[in-house]
């Protein structure tokens, strides 16, 4: 039995405790004493302990993060009232700042900040050994790439099969962003190329399809981007997908070049935008050059196979919902595949809490930490965008209404003001931003659509029908049975050659162009 054993709560299954790994991969002798356990938030806290103490371990190491700090407070006091032996080390972001107060650090018996590949190891040593440190929070000295183990290998068959994998070139981030945490994260630091590329050659060797490197500002080293990116395209094999965060309006020519000999749908860009609001960015320390974001994104979108994924923030100081809207305009007006509306979080050790007086930021005291509202934007007019960031995540997002959604905002000038009433009129309908059926929500939109715009019911059914066999379906919905002919099927909306790229992103690939 492990007397070390490692643990998470993953928001989902499919995503794989990439942190874990590096404790695991970076214990040393300690290794072949210590297990890797990994659970999802759906999952009851008290199974959840029942199979941790099933191993019967001695310490017990936890990654704390902001999507599982509730169960994993609930976890952590049944670990302790049933089994009080066992040492429990907390790390994470969640409790690497501002961690005096927080219950679940009250309960725990150690919390490692930062980064804990080397002060875990160094923990448990000290605990197996029978010395106890004298204080319960231990910082981690930053390490060296040169210092680490790297921890491909320790993905297994049934992660490759059936999980994104995440990877990553470098640590750290040179902007001063206040809403991210990266922005505490200097220096920036490389993974030695070699190094890199021997342990992802071996992964790749193994078969698996999703890659996402978590480098904050992946474009940062214009010639260690290549020579990844070179990497990846000269193993791609059908159904390859690489996901890179990016720097916006950073995209040198030799970057360029090879990002346009990529297959389409093989690679996915997040871009962080947040804010058009040039005051805004002012105020957060958020410096971009939107000219030359804007020519980068029409490249990406006109000239190249890439999917993009862009992000706006609603809620930070000095922008009202009239700014936020005009923003979202001209970002949808480059046609990034997907938008992610996100509201400001307050994430600890951010320093976003210094506008909290001067703009009256009021936030959410539980995870995930949202503006409830400020100066700018008061408490209804927030929950309107909240529903908003919800509802295009599920009609602008998905992939599922690719010709239907720009129907929606095609008699306005505005897509914002016209999504929002859309937004507002489903919710009024449903009451519910979660758990409403596709054929439900097709449905629904057929009825505002002809209904509430007098949109020609013959067009709108066909748009809808087309986008409902986007992703293989021929089961026509029955409120469309009495509109269209029972052959009506179009070429277009035949399922995506690209059939083994992310399901989301393959009914993107559908389209030609949006």
């Amino acid at each position: 039995m492990p007397e070390i054993v490692l643990t998470t709560l993953n928001a989902k299954y499919i995503h794989a405790a990439f942190g874990l790994r590096y404790l695991l991969a970076n214990l040393g002798p300690l290794r072949s004493r210590a297990a890797l356990l990994e659970f999802d938030i759906n999952q009851r806290p008290v199974d959840v302990a029942e199979a941790l103490l099933a191993q019967d371990p001695r310490i017990i190491g936890l990654g704390v993060y902001i999507w599982n700090v509730g169960p994993a407070t609930e976890l952590v006091a049944t670990l302790k009232r049933v089994r009080p032996e066992v040492a429990v080390i907390l790390g994470g972001p969640e409790v690497s700042y501002e961690a005096e107060g927080q219950p679940i650090v009250q309960m725990a018996d150690y919390v490692i900040s930062g980064e804990a590949d080397l002060a875990f190891a160094e923990l448990c040593g000290q605990l197996l050994s029978g010395k106890k440190p004298a204080g319960k929070l231990i910082p981690a000295a930053l390490p060296e790439f040169s210092q680490l183990a790297l921890p491909y290998d320790l993905y297994g068959e049934q992660d490759i099969a059936h999980r994104i994998l995440y990877v990553e070139a470098s640590r750290g981030c040179p902007f001063s962003c206040e809403f991210c945490l990266s922005s505490l994260d200097i220096p920036v630091r490389q993974v030695p190329l070699p190094a890199l590329f021997d342990a992802l050659e071996r992964l790749l060797q193994r078969g698996p399809k999703q890659l996402k490197f978590v480098d904050r500002t992946f474009n940062l080293n214009a010639n260690a981007s290549r020579a990844i990116l070179e990497f990846c395209r000269e193993r791609y094999r059908p159904g390859h997908f690489f996901h890179f965060e990016m720097v916006p309006d950073r995209l040198p020519e030799s970057l360029k070049e090879v990002i346009a000999r990529f297959p389409p749908g093989a690679l996915q860009f997040e871009v962080g935008v947040q804010t058009y609001n040039e005051q805004t960015a002012s105020l957060i320390h958020r410096r971009q050059n939107v000219q030359r974001l804007e020519e980068n994104l029409r490249f990406l979108r006109n000239e190249t196979g890439v999917h993009i994924h862009a992000d706006l923030i609603a809620g930070l100081p000095g922008e009202d919902v009239e700014s936020f809207a005009a923003g979202f305009d001209r970002l949808l007006a480059l046609g990034p595949h997907e938008i992610q509306v996100g509201l400001l979080k307050r994430l600890r050790g951010t320093p976003i809490v210094r506008h909290d007086v001067e703009w009256q930021m009021v936030y959410n005291p539980h995870p995930p930490y949202e503006i409830l509202q400020n100066r700018l934007i008061e408490f209804g007019a927030m929950q309107k965008l909240r529903r908003f960031a919800r509802y295009w995540d599920l009609v602008g997002n998905s992939g599922n209404f690719i010709r239907s959604a720009p129907l929606i905002w095609s008699c306005d000038a505005s897509p914002f003001h016209a999504f929002m009433r859309w937004s507002e009129w489903l919710h009024g309908r449903v009451r519910r931003t979660d758990s409403i059926a596709l054929v439900r929500l097709m449905e629904l939109l057929f009825e505002y659509l002809t209904g509430e715009l007098s949109l020609v019911p013959d067009t709108t059914a066909r748009a809808l029908w087309e986008d409902y066999q986007r992703g293989g379906r021929r089961d026509k919905p029955s409120f469309l049975r009495d509109i269209l002919p029972a052959d009506a099927v179009s070429p277009r909306s035949r399922p995506s050659a690209q059939g083994t790229l992310p399901k989301r992103q393959a009914r993107h690939r559908v389209e030609p162009g949006r």
